[in-house]
């Protein structure tokens, strides 16, 4: 009998296995010898399935396309298979399996358990990216899975890698609020991190008082202790804001050897307490400290190169040398050894080998070090001119770099320098593999969907371009670790918190609850034979009471589909707004085929308005609708709006102490946008948040331009740069020429998010607006956003900004996708940019390869940079008196150029378009756990019982929103009403806010879960619920509506055909607006003269 076909597993045996999956990882150790049975088993189980799989893949090669065949394999054993490979930590097979069963599987996004499984694999590869979308797929697919809490903690980890901060705290903040035994990570490693977030974000007296409050924690373990103290210590080092030089020393000193007594086998906090014994010249202590960290730490190239730094210092180059060759031959790309290398080298009259050095430290060295790009254009002219050194010359102090890479070192350098070949002389050091481009990332992507037809020369080629995008992902998580060094002063001990996310990731704690076998005799009856010939390999539970399969369609009642939903309101995973089945939206590709240049820089659409009547026709509102952005220039004036009432004069005497957010931002050019230290071209956009007055801003707003007109009259000089000294590991002396550029920048003050809602305050105002068209007012019938019920700011209500030149409004698209209307009040003029919605997927791309969030970030768009993607970009000049319009799901920025202040509010048109766009950025809002301001289920009941509906595809979108929330509804009074949670009736006041879950920030409508003894009632969905409390022990649910008012609705919500008038010619269709690849030709009509700009 073959080998296969001997292996037995008892009926408990296949019910243990098929109760272990991805979300036994970290809870589940299968490496130690404490869970040797599972182990075995699940060996066992793999070596079955891979024995199976195996001939499968033999009798394919044999039999024809029509024979039958005595096995088939369920795309779910690749899955299972995925999982076992995951417990065992085998992750090149786990990522091979998972990859099988995505490329077989057409509903695999409907699997949070392999959606998890998946993103722990990236998750381990640095595939951060990858990672990321797996997870979130999985935490929107289930929003109550079990597993969530590590979920929301590999994210934040990631993101805060990536410097996505608020993203990073959002989902530490969800971390939180998951009850502790479903997590691998202890509260107080959740805590650290947030502080650790506190720190990287410079709010340093926040994170210093949180690690603090950590180290008085009864319960903080020794390495975690350790890790808090490594952390404060060197914060008390760096940060002059934390007090005076001598009680900051004592304090970092204080600390440092607390977490050396922690951990004494860690070199980590012996290395810092050496740097900080050499600030305060304590030479001594720091040589001692030093070389307790080489015993203990193998391989630290920064503590080799502060020893460099120590010797060189105190004037004994050979054993400096000895030193920096050592921590660069750990670490290749160690930019401060090279650097002091070559400051060595020039100290000893070696310019040629200087010069080797500090080519070899790479475009991060010079970039922010001034003096150093000084040095090496003089070391290049001078040594392009010199003769080559002549071997008999006079004695050198040193030995070449070429000699020096091969010398012999003492024994204790030598065990932890491992030798390879020297560097190029003169030259660069290994450059970064390069990341793939994108016609590589689809041939991979497409490979891998495919990977079960591919031949082996494929196989070669997919794995090539996997092991390729992987160490590019490393890399670049590299780069922007040592760059975010550099840009904050260079705080490399900042990655010391990233210590713990390694063994987040590879020391996961012991198994909290183990499945056990039983020990039964081996007997036909309580056995299966695997070995047999099986219609369908998969391991599945035994004990299975499937669910009988339902079908709702929007055809059904509001009785049909509530009895339905009595015996089966299906799984949550099944209660989209976008329809059973529907999958969560995605960013779409850029469209194709590629625009020609003429079309990636089209012109702006313009009309200009000549009369009332003009404003007043359709064919204003058609023109808006049929192009992604519009200008309409001279509407103000034949509506004879007084935009006087919004000029900073009339503010001040009105409201002076009305509240201003103001974001302080760098002048910068509108087609550019530089890094703090202005050297390199970048899309992110900083700017700092704060507040003040109306009249303190128009004394900031009248004082810039009278700073303006003095600066044209006599310009200053620029400052002159100087020179730099020895850097430590961390490039913290590094030239000082970035921070006085940074000086010499120009900073302004944006005034933003002036709130002109209340009617009491500004009624003169907004009756002005009530002059404008019905389509561009801020409430209307025919604007969606005045049936939400209540206020939305900024969006039904109107915001004003108060600018001066350079003022920037980042790159986003409105909230929901809805539209904007703005207005420039004058007098100044604002520069303007737009790409079509239909284009938005191609920004996210850049934005993602730009290491920014495209929800989360603040981003600045390179204009070319989206061209040659094949993005088309809309650049026009909005005057005083010109309204824009923005059209659903258009991108776009603006910067004023002159001083001015704008008007602005969101408006949604009664169209298909607008309410699908809607529809699909909210649940994409949910995959990127991002809150949706504009509450979609409740503004589509709403609408449903205001308005009557004749557009077809408007009414079927509307009409499988409401038949899904109805559904869900049932399906969680069902969940609740079996748990015995008593229902009480809520129902709504006049104007009340939507509700959002407190924990996952999702909308909850109709079925409110509270905590009944609470004093401040906190909102909770029923997944997040669940997670608190799987028998919702002390929660109550408050009803909103009656359901027979909503089965009333429901039923009522047809649609609407209108009758036709007496004559044919004279039926006015609904419009329909198409959104063009690229722009559509300007509206003629006799009423309209479109202008250029």
């Amino acid at each position: 009998m073959d080998e296969k076909e001997e292996l037995h597993l008892t009926s408990q045996e296949l019910q243990v296995l098929s109760e272990l999956d991805s979300r036994q990882f970290g809870f589940l150790k299968l490496r130690g010898n404490e869970h040797a049975r599972t182990r075995a088993l699940v060996l066992k189980a793999v070596k079955y399935l891979e024995g199976m799989l195996v001939q499968v893949k033999e009798e394919e090669k044999v039999s024809s396309p029509g024979d039958r065949r005595d096995i088939c394999i369920d795309p779910k054993t690749y899955c299972k298979l995925g999982h076992f490979h995951l417990l065992l930590e085998d992750y090149a097979k786990a990522m091979s399996a998972y990859q099988k069963f995505y490329a077989l599987e057409q509903d695999n996004w409907k699997d949070p358990l392999f959606l998890y499984g998946l993103g722990l694999c990236y998750y381990h590869y640095n595939a951060f990216e990858w990672a990321t979308k797996a997870l979130q797929m999985a935490l929107y697919v289930s929003p109550g899975f079990t597993r969530a809490a590590d979920a929301h903690m590999r994210l934040a980890l990631m993101f805060k890698a990536r410097r996505h901060w608020g993203a990073a705290a959002a989902h530490f903040r969800r971390a939180r609020l998951a009850p502790h035994q479903d997590a691998t990570f202890t509260r107080l490693e959740l805590s650290f991190h947030v502080a650790h977030l506190l720190e990287a974000r410079s709010l340093r007296k926040a994170a210093r008082d949180a690690y603090e409050r950590l180290l008085k924690e009864p319960q903080l373990s020794s390495s975690l202790k350790a890790d808090v103290c490594r952390q404060l210590g060197w914060l008390y080092h760096r940060c002059a804001s934390l007090g005076e030089t001598a009680a900051r020393a004592r304090a970092a000193i204080w600390c440092l050897q607390r977490a050396v007594a922690a951990e004494p086998d860690s070199g980590a906090g012996l290395y810092l307490l050496g740097r900080c014994f050499a600030a305060q010249g304590k030479v001594h202590d720091a040589f001692i400290a030093y070389r307790n960290s080489v015993e203990k730490s193998e391989g630290n190239a920064d503590t080799w190169c502060s020893i460099g730094v120590l010797y060189q210092q105190q004037n004994q180059p050979m054993d400096a040398l000895q030193a920096y060759i050592c921590a660069v031959q750990l670490d290749k790309g160690h930019s401060a050894a090279w650097t002091n290398l070559g400051s060595l080298y020039e100290s000893c009259q070696m310019p040629r080998d200087a010069f080797a050095c500090y080519t070899n430290g790479g475009a991060a060295a010079t970039a922010s070090n001034a003096a150093l790009r000084q040095r090496l254009a003089f070391l290049r002219a001078h040594l392009a001119h010199a003769p080559m050194p002549s071997v008999t010359g006079k004695r050198r102090q040193l030995p070449s770099i070429e000699e020096a890479w091969n010398l012999p070192i003492s024994a204790e350098m030598s065990s932890r320098a491992p030798k390879t070949a020297p560097p190029p002389y003169p030259g660069k050091r290994p450059e970064d593999p390069p990341p793939l481009t994108q016609h590589q990332l689809q041939t991979l992507q497409h490979l891998q969907r495919n990977s079960h037809n591919l031949s082996p020369q494929q196989q070669v080629i997919m794995q090539q371009l996997l092991s390729q995008y992987r160490l590019a992902q490393a890399a670049r998580a590299r780069a922007v670790a040592k760059s975010e060094n550099s840009a904050t002063g260079g705080d490399s001990a900042e990655s010391l918190a990233e210590d713990l996310l390694k063994r987040f990731s590879d020391s996961q704690p012991d198994i909290k609850k183990e499945p056990v076998t039983e020990n039964t005799s081996s007997t036909t009856g309580n056995e299966a034979l695997l070995g047999g010939r099986q219609p369908v390999v998969k391991l599945e539970p035994l004990k299975t009471d499937p669910l009988k399969p339902v079908s709702f369609h929007i055809g059904m009642s509001s009785k049909q589909i509530l009895e339905t939903c009595k015996e089966n309101a299906g799984p949550p995973t099944a209660w989209s707004v976008l329809g059973d089945g529907h999958g969560p939206p995605e960013p779409p590709p850029v469209p194709q085929p590629r625009l020609t240049p003429e079309q990636l820089a089209p012109p702006a659409p313009f009309v200009y308005v000549e009369s009332k009547r003009d404003a007043f026709s359709p064919q204003l509102q058609d023109f808006c609708l049929k192009h992604p952005i519009a200008v309409v220039r001279g509407l103000t004036a034949a509506l004879k709006l007084d935009l006087g009432l919004f000029s900073t004069k009339t503010l001040v005497e009105a409201w002076p102490d009305h509240s201003v957010e103001v974001r302080t931002q760098l002048m910068q050019s509108a087609d550019e946008n530089w890094d703090p230290t202005g050297r390199r071209r970048v899309w992110a956009c900083a700017s700092h948040r704060s507040h003040t007055t109306v009249r303190k801003y128009a004394q900031y707003q009248a004082g810039s331009f009278q700073e303006s007109l003095r600066e044209e009259r006599e310009r200053g000089a620029a400052p002159a740069h100087s020179a730099g000294g020895m850097s430590d590991s961390d490039g913290r002396e590094s030239g000082s020429g970035p921070v006085k550029r940074r000086r010499g920048a120009r900073m302004l003050r944006f005034g933003t998010n002036v709130d002109l809602s209340d009617e009491r305050k500004w009624r003169p105002q907004l009756q002005e607006l009530q002059k404008l068209p019905a389509f561009a007012r801020v409430a209307s019938a025919a604007n969606m956003l005045s049936h939400v019920g209540h206020v939305i700011l900024g969006m039904n209500t109107v915001q004003l900004y108060m600018k001066v030149p350079g003022s920037r409004t980042p790159g986003h698209q409105e909230n929901n996708n809805f539209c904007s209307i703005n207005i420039n009040i004058g007098p100044g003029d604002c520069e303007w940019f737009g790409v079509p919605d239909a284009y938005w997927g191609g920004v996210n791309e850049l934005c993602e390869k730009h290491g920014l969030s495209y929800l989360h970030g603040s981003w600045w768009p390179d204009p070319e940079e989206l061209r040659a993607h094949g993005v088309p970009v809309y650049r026009f000049t909005q005057r005083p008196g010109d309204l824009v319009w923005v059209n659903a799901g258009c991108v776009h920025w603006v910067q004023a150029t002159g001083w001015c202040n704008n008007i602005a509010w969101n408006v949604g048109p009664l169209t298909a378009r607008q309410y699908s766009l809607a529809l699909d950025r909210y649940e994409w809002n949910k995959v990127q756990n991002f809150k949706s301001i504009v509450p979609m289920v409740h503004l589509t009941w709403n609408l449903a019982r205001n308005i009557r509906v004749s557009d077809p595809r408007l009414h079927r979108a509307m009409r499988t929103c409401l038949m899904q929330t109805l559904r869900a509804a049932a399906g969680t009074l069902n969940v609740v009403r079996a748990r015995g949670v008593p229902i009480r009736f809520h129902g709504r006041a006049r104007g009340e806010a939507s509700h959002y879950c407190g924990a996952c920030e999702r909308e909850v409508w109709h079925a409110l879960l509270v905590r009944e003894h609470e004093r401040r009632h906190v909102v909770h969905c029923l997944a997040c619920a669940r997670r608190a409390a799987p028998s919702l022990q002390g929660f109550l649910c408050l009803e909103e509506h009656h359901v027979d008012e909503l089965a009333q609705v429901f039923d009522a919500f047809t649609l609407h055909r209108p009758a036709p008038p007496p004559h044919a010619a004279l039926v006015a269709h609904p419009v329909h607006p198409a959104h063009p690849a690229h722009p559509a030709p300007p509206l003629q009509t006799p009423s309209f003269v479109p202008t250029p700009d």
